[in-house]
Order: C-alpha cells, then sequence, then structure tokens
C-alpha cells in the first residue's frame, strides 16, 4: 500500500509539473484578461470640473450593460452576426465536408496537390487577404467586377444587399480548406476494412459515404461547427477592411466586436467596450454550450 501510494504521489507530481506551464499560460493570456475586462465594465469615465479638471473612473454598476444592450447599434449587430451564421456555417462544414469526401474517394487524382492548394489561402494572413479582396470587390479596379458587368451581371459588392455575401465569401476562403484538412485527417484514420467490407456488401460510394464514412467522423463535425460557431461570433477582421471600401454599407458598428472596438478606440468608452465584449463572450459561451450537447447527444444515440 505504502509503494501504490508513492507511485501515485509521484504520478501526481509529475502530471503537475507538466501541466504547470499551461495553467500559467491560461491564466495569464485567459482568465487575467477576462477578470479585467468584468472589472472595467464596472466602471465608466466622468469628466471632472467642466471637462478641464481630467476624468476619473466611477463605479457605475451594470449601466454600460444597460447602454450597451439599449444601444440599437449594438442590437443589430447580433442580428448581423445571425444572418452571417446563417449562411457561413452550413456552407463551411457542409463544403469542407464534401472536398474532404471527394479527395478520401477513390476517383480523386493529385490529392497532394489539391490539399496544398486548398489549404494555401488559410497561410494568408487574415488582413492581407481582405484587403485583397476589397480590391476585387472595387469597381473601376476589379478584374472581377469588370468581366461580370461586361456579361450583363450588376453587383455591387459594397452594397446594403452585397456586404454579407461578401464577407462569407472572404471567409470561406479563408477557412475552408483548414477545415478540410481536419476532416480529411478523420477520414484517413478510418479502419480501411470496414470501407472494404462496405463494398463487398454492395454499397455504393455515396451509401458508403453517408452511412459509413459521416458517422465515423461525428466528433470531428462536432469540433469543426464548434470552432466556426465561436470563430463566426468574433467577424471583425474582414468587415473592419470593407468597412474603408468606398460607399461600402458595412458600418463602424457592423458587428459586435466592430462596436466594442469603436467604443473602446473611436469614443475612448473603455467600460461600455468591456461591456460589450463581456456580452459577446457570454453568447459564445452559450451557443458553444449548445453546440456541445447537440453534438453529444447525437454521437450517443448513434
Amino acid at each position: 500500500m505504502a509503494a501504490k501510494a508513492r507511485t501515485s504521489r509521484r504520478t501526481g507530481a509529475a502530471a503537475g509539473v507538466l501541466l504547470a506551464p499551461f495553467f500559467v499560460l491560461f491564466t495569464a493570456v485567459t482568465v487575467v484578461p477576462i477578470g479585467y475586462a468584468l472589472w472595467l465594465s464596472l466602471f465608466t469615465e466622468k469628466q471632472s470640473g467642466l471637462g478641464f479638471g481630467g476624468a476619473e473612473s466611477v463605479f457605475s454598476g451594470l449601466d454600460n450593460y444597460t447602454a450597451a444592450l439599449g444601444d440599437r447599434a449594438f442590437r443589430d449587430g447580433f442580428w448581423i452576426l445571425l444572418g452571417y451564421c446563417a449562411v457561413y456555417i452550413p456552407l463551411m462544414v457542409g463544403g469542407a465536408l464534401a472536398l474532404a469526401l471527394l479527395l478520401d474517394s477513390g476517383l480523386a487524382r493529385a490529392r497532394r496537390f489539391f490539399q496544398l492548394a486548398l489549404f494555401l489561402p488559410h497561410a494568408v494572413p487574415g488582413i492581407i487577404a481582405a484587403l485583397i479582396w476589397v480590391y476585387l470587390y472595387t469597381p473601376g479596379l476589379s478584374p472581377v467586377v469588370r468581366a461580370m458587368d461586361s456579361g450583363g451581371i450588376g453587383f455591387s459588392f459594397f452594397s446594403s444587399g452585397g456586404s454579407l455575401p461578401s464577407v462569407v465569401n472572404i471567409a470561406l476562403w479563408e477557412w475552408l480548406g483548414y477545415n478540410m484538412v481536419i476532416f480529411y485527417a478523420a477520414l484517413q484514420a478510418i479502419d480501411r476494412s470496414v470501407l472494404e467490407a462496405a463494398t463487398v456488401d454492395g454499397a455504393g460510394a455515396w451509401r458508403t459515404a453517408f452511412s459509413i464514412k459521416i458517422p465515423l467522423v461525428r466528433a470531428s463535425l462536432g469540433m469543426v461547427a464548434l470552432f466556426t460557431v465561436i470563430g463566426s461570433l468574433q467577424l471583425f477582421t474582414e468587415p473592419l477592411i470593407l468597412n474603408q471600401g468606398s460607399g461600402s454599407a458595412v458600418t463602424s458598428t457592423w458587428t459586435p466586436n466592430m462596436y466594442a472596438y469603436t467604443a473602446a478606440f473611436a469614443r475612448n468608452d473603455y467600460g461600455l467596450a468591456a461591456a460589450a465584449a463581456v456580452l459577446l463572450a457570454l453568447t459564445a459561451a452559450l451557443l458553444s454550450f449548445a453546440v456541445t450537447r447537440l453534438t453529444t447527444r447525437k454521437g450517443a444515440r448513434a
């Protein structure tokens, strides 16, 4: 018993030493910033005197949260996010899975080339990618717009009706290949004997894909869906760059992240910005929990 106790203590000590760097970094880059944002959201800056005495932080309780929720621009940002998620998430998850299934099939040729070609856009920094797409969206500069106009297809990428598809297109271009690689790796991990048995039983390519391959990569589906939801709620870089386009309908408060950014760095209202960020983080946590529970239940039923 004593030997077992010593072994258990040594194992626990070794695990603690190995996990310590993670917990230190997690505390420094996650717990502390969240705690600081929560603290900051409870204060507001007040000008003393007639504006000549400087500013001082005054405890305001939940006033910043009330102000954010009462601001129509902040609420409209969530409606835009909802529309973005409704379009982007099915296209992202479905498109990445379809490409992975195609590469995993016996009909695929030059797999390594297409893997690299599809993954390469993800290697381009998001700001650079957004700048490239702004150029391709701008009338008078873009060969794409010129070709569309010559073909009788009139479409404004910066209009109120075209801004959302434009942002979805940029995000798909950046992340489709990344998620495709995740699905393809999961498909390659499937025991080939299972697929061979399905072929012997007379299952065709479609039946094998939908009845065997997809159920066996359900864990990867759940992970990609979860990360896609979290990434969608953090939408910032693409619309921020599109906001600089000529005649763009993307405003400085187009998404909740942009609202918080504008409140902090354009209006110097750090309490309001922190409150908006906390509300967005709570929304992301709730949606992440819902997606996790949904995928877990489906996996248990399967």
